[in-house]
């Protein structure tokens, strides 16, 4: 316990400050309908807390939330929140500087996995789970990027597909799930992706049945006839946890929470309704239930997600260390709103009731807010798993129609810089990549083949191919190696506006 602040558990919820936002429904009258996997800072941030909205609203007490942790790295959360109930504090940050902490009870049981894959099979079989959720990463789908399709060769889930092994991995355990729903003539339960990816729940289907075909051909059938996937587009900047954001909760307002979450007050959630087994009420929480979610993803991965990689490499490079730092930089408004409204928005469908120009604008808005603190760091982070999927449909269209590349070129260029390593004052960068030594092995080549980072055709297909943006590309990276990433916008600006 920190100076005089309340460690928060079940039995102290009546004791925290007025200031802190709590439960007003019984947990103990709640049953888990979901259970979740990857409980991590943004289903905490976002899916958490609208179940929770929507409990606080006396709604919903049957379609609480069990966390489960897969990974061994997941056994610190799954412990920590163990240790408080489930519960723990959600902080709105806002740009003005006020806080508002809400503590979130939605989540009522955890499990780590590799202390007991049984229990995990058994639980995704109860009845009583009718939603499967994920947030496991964009690269946890395993997601062939070229062609689309299931790496069966990844290492994670050789033992997964072994004769009677007990799950290790996500895939392991939906598919072990539903294949004793299956059996036991029981309704199969919906699989609910909220991760950031171009049609999530498509994703989650496809890989999910090409993996359980190769474990039992006739489940994959049967699950292709009868489990639900929804798309859905996730949105709220949920920057990692810092040691100041634990102190500040502690001596601003008295609650000693070992892991919050810190956020920003923007939230959106748009979300496909099709559910095999019921589903809560979300719309009466603010999410938005449509029968196409694609333009809302697409507006959102090719802008906002798109936008991150187009400000963390070029603003790494050229001093600073935060996302609100570039977005108070003019230079840098200037060239993200132009691939905004020149790149990323030309190569969207129509979005039904929305106002682009607004959106944009906004996004502007919410990326400045100093309160936030998103580090550059995390969005440079697991870029293979990003640019692929964010970014080069963006070039790959405009390359179709004609349309403006040489921002998107100057974003690719700069991750290449960025993957060299080294920051233009000499000091190491940290590269953080699924495929690390891949990246920095290429980018490493490029003083004698300049041409050598886009030579990965699962991450680029055929981009090295086009003539058009290898002009673009080179020209990019050389003058980002020979006047570093501040003057290179600049002169970048004046190309792009002749």
């Amino acid at each position: 316990m920190s100076g005089g602040a309340i460690a928060l558990s079940a039995a102290t919820l009546e004791d925290l400050s007025a200031e802190v936002g709590r439960p007003v429904y019984d947990r103990g009258a709640v049953t888990a309908g979901i259970v979740h996997f990857g409980v991590g800072g943004f289903h905490r941030a976002h899916q958490a807390m609208y179940v929770d909205r929507l409990m606080n609203d006396g709604l919903a007490l049957d379609w609480g939330i069990c966390g489960v942790g897969a990974l061994p790295h997941d056994r610190r959360i799954v412990d920590t929140l163990t240790a408080q109930d489930g519960l723990y504090t959600l902080v709105v940050k806002h740009p003005d500087g006020r806080r508002e902490p809400r503590v979130i009870g939605s989540i009522v049981e955890l499990m780590f996995a590799p202390d007991d894959p049984q229990a995990v099979v058994d639980r995704l079989a109860d009845p009583r789970t009718r939603i499967v959720s994920l947030t496991i990463t964009e690269g946890g789908y395993l997601v062939n990027q070229v062609t689309g399709e299931f790496d069966a060769d990844d290492p994670s889930i050789r033992a997964d597909l072994e004769e009677g092994a007990l799950p290790r991995t996500v895939f392991g355990y939906v598919v072990a799930g539903l294949a004793a729903r299956r059996a036991a003539g029981a309704e199969p339960f919906t699989v609910m992706s909220c991760d950031n990816l171009p049609g999530n729940g498509d994703v989650a289907r496809t890989m999910m049945t090409a993996f359980a075909r190769l474990k039992d051909p006739s489940l994959a059938d049967w699950m292709d006839e009868h489990v639900f996937f929804p798309n859905g587009m996730v949105d709220r900047i949920t920057p990692v946890t810092a040691p100041e954001d634990v102190a500040h909760l502690s001596e601003g307002f008295g609650v000693d929470d070992a892991w919050p979450v810190v956020c920003e007050p923007f939230t959106q959630w748009v979300l496909e309704d099709h559910f095999s087994d019921g589903r809560p009420p979300f719309e009466q929480a603010g999410v938005q239930l449509v029968e196409d979610v694609v333009p809302y993803e697409l507006m959102k991965l090719r802008l906002l997600n798109a936008s991150h990689q187009a400000l963390c490499y070029l603003g790494y490079l050229a001093g600073y260390r935060y996302a609100h730092e570039v977005c108070q930089d003019p230079l840098f408004v200037d060239f993200l709103l132009g691939y905004m409204e020149h790149e990323g928005s030309p190569t969207l469908p129509a979005v039904p009731g929305v106002d682009l120009d607004a959106y944009r604008r906004e996004l502007i808005t919410r990326f400045a807010n100093p309160e936030v603190r998103d580090t550059l760091a995390r969005l440079c982070a697991e870029s293979s798993d990003r640019i692929p999927k964010w970014l080069v449909p963006v070039i790959n269209r405009n390359l179709e129609t004609g349309g403006e590349i040489d921002r998107s070129a100057l974003v690719v260029a700069s991750w290449a810089r960025y993957a060299e390593g080294v920051d233009e004052q000499g000091d190491p960068i940290e590269v953080v990549d699924r495929v690390k030594d891949r990246v920095m092995a290429a980018a490493a080549r490029q003083g004698d083949d300049p041409l050598a980072f886009l030579r990965d055709r699962d991450l680029f297909g055929g981009l090295v191919d086009d003539e058009r943006f290898t002009a673009v590309f080179t020209d990019a990276l050389s003058a980002l190696h020979t006047k570093g990433a501040r003057e290179t916008l600049q002169s970048w600006s004046s190309r792009v506006d002749t």
